[in-house]
């Protein structure tokens, strides 16, 4: 267990620095998003009272008052988390390629530790999930801190005051990253984690029988996502499926796609990628 934890320590202090960077981008971008836009839409707002000769009130009721919405669904706001979600998704193939075609070939070493090759494949997918799980919480300590910058820039008559809740409702990225119910987490996150474990068994494929590999790789991953969309072609048919069972069963394709990958994924790890 130490060995394995070690390993976990190893993975994210190696993707240290530029993680940091992201932290670093997602807060200068963000709160430079809520300064910039926010000074745009008063602007904008002034403008359009002066040449219709509006007051404040007058205002709200023809165009509506200024909301954190503006500022959510701003490329400097979602930029940075489409940045991020790039970055981890290419970590993904990065995490394991660094390794065979670094400066030194670090796998061979890697390898070589004494420990379980499964200590190894997990290590790497434990990293990369903790490092996301990282991102959302850095997202959820700042939003707060922008929106009470925000509130505090926009003139009481002209501001629509949002909840930190209503913000993440009504934004398609936010909701998605921060999901309002424990289900909704344990679903958008659980999703994540299997198509990981499918990435990472499509990896090991193309380590063991190289150009061979490529093609049952892809291959892996078209039936994985065929067999998880099944149900939902399905409906597409002549089957019905009520809601939960819906559910049930994706949940179900799902479970059994993540531990097949993952049993697959470390099989190959052990039995044919060689040093």
């Amino acid at each position: 267990m130490m060995r394995y934890i070690k390993l976990v320590n190893f993975e994210i202090n190696r993707f240290s620095k530029i993680y940091l960077s992201l932290l670093l981008i997602t807060l200068v971008s963000q709160f430079a998003g809520v300064i910039i836009v926010t000074k745009s839409l008063l602007n904008d707002a002034r403008d359009i009272m002066k040449e219709e000769r509006l007051s404040e009130a007058a205002y709200i009721t023809n165009y509506g008052g200024i909301d954190f919405n503006h500022i959510a669904n701003s490329l400097l706001f979602v930029g940075p988390i489409a940045l991020s979600a790039v970055a981890l998704i290419f970590y993904i193939f990065l995490i394991w390629y660094r390794d065979w075609f670094g400066k030194n070939t670090f796998i061979y070493r890697l390898l070589m530790l004494p420990t379980s090759r499964l200590s190894i494949y997990l290590s790497k997918a434990t990293s990369i999930f903790l490092m996301v799980l990282g991102l959302i919480a850095f997202q959820i300590i700042i939003l707060p801190m922008e929106n009470a910058l925000f509130n505090s820039n926009v003139p009481e008559a002209l501001l629509s005051e949002m909840s930190i809740s209503t913000i993440t409702v009504a934004n398609p990225i936010l909701s998605l990253i921060i999901p309002s119910t424990f289900t909704q987490f344990l679903i958008s996150y659980g999703i994540g984690l299997m198509i990981m474990s499918i990435l990472f068994t499509a990896i090991m494929f193309e380590r063991s029988f190289r150009i061979k590999g490529i093609i049952m790789g892809l291959l892996y991953c078209g039936i994985a996502a065929v067999l998880f969309l099944a149900p939902v072609l399905m409906e597409i048919g002549n089957f019905y499926f009520y809601p939960n069972e819906l559910f049930g069963l994706m949940l179900a394709i799902g479970i059994i796609l993540t531990g097949l990958s993952v049993w697959l994924g470390a099989w190959l790890l052990k039995n044919r990628v060689t040093v």
